[in-house]
C-alpha cells in the first residue's frame, strides 16, 4: 500500500487529532464554574506512534481546537511538537516544526479527516485519510486506512508505514524485549 522508496523517505509524521486521534466526538461539561473537554483516545493508536519514535520518525500533533486533554495525551506519547490553534490554522506550525528539523515537507506525511487538514495534506510527500475522512479529503490523499479515527487508523497507518520500510518486527520485538528484559532483571 505504501511503496518502500516513499516509506523510508519520511522523516516525520503529523497527526490531527479531532476526527483521527479521537472518533471526533468531544464531551463537553462545566463543574463548579470550571468547563471541562473529554476526549476518547485509542491506546493502540499511541503504541504505533510510540513505534515510529522507536523507528527514528519525529512526530507531531496539529489540531484545530484548544483543549487541555491533546497536552496530556501528547505528555503521554512523549510527543512535544504539538500546536492548537482555535481557529483551525495548522499550516503555519507545521512548517515551522519541520523547518526547525531540516525537513522538507516532501519528507512527510499527514493523517487527516477533514478540511482544515487540507493545506498540510496538499504539501506533504505522503498525505493519508482515515476512512470518516470527508470525500474531498479522500480525493487528495494518497493512502486510504480502513479503519476510522479514535478506532485504530492511526495504529493502521504506523504498521503500513513500518513494514514498508522493513522496520516494524524491530520495533515491535525491540519494545517487548525492553519490558521483558526489565521484569527479568527485577525478579
Amino acid at each position: 500500500m505504501i511503496d518502500a522508496k516513499l516509506a523510508n523517505s519520511i522523516k516525520f509524521v503529523g497527526f490531527d487529532v479531532d476526527g483521527v486521534m479521537t472518533d471526533g466526538g468531544i464531551y463537553l461539561g462545566d463543574v463548579d464554574g470550571k468547563r471541562l473537554e473529554f476526549k476518547r483516545y485509542d491506546i493502540q493508536d499511541g503504541l504505533g506512534m510510540a513505534m515510529l519514535r522507536r523507528a527514528k520518525i519525529r512526530v507531531g500533533i496539529f489540531t484545530g481546537r484548544v483543549s487541555d486533554s491533546v497536552t496530556l495525551r501528547a505528555e503521554e506519547l512523549r510527543v512535544s511538537d504539538v500546536a492548537q490553534d482555535p481557529d483551525g490554522y495548522k499550516l503555519a506550525a507545521f512548517r515551522k516544526s519541520i523547518a526547525g528539523y531540516g525537513f522538507d515537507p516532501s519528507e512527510c506525511a499527514f493523517v487527516g479527516d477533514d478540511f482544515p487538514d487540507l493545506p498540510i495534506l496538499r504539501i506533504v510527500g505522503l498525505p493519508v485519510a482515515v476512512s470518516n475522512a470527508a470525500p474531498e479529503i479522500v480525493r487528495e490523499c494518497r493512502v486510504h486506512l480502513d479503519a476510522a479515527g479514535g478506532r485504530g487508523a492511526i495504529r493502521e497507518f504506523c504498521e503500513l508505514l513500518l513494514k514498508a520500510r522493513g522496520q516494524w518486527e524491530h520495533c515491535w520485538q525491540g519494545y517487548v524485549a525492553e519490558r521483558t528484559n526489565v521484569e527479568s532483571s527485577e525478579t
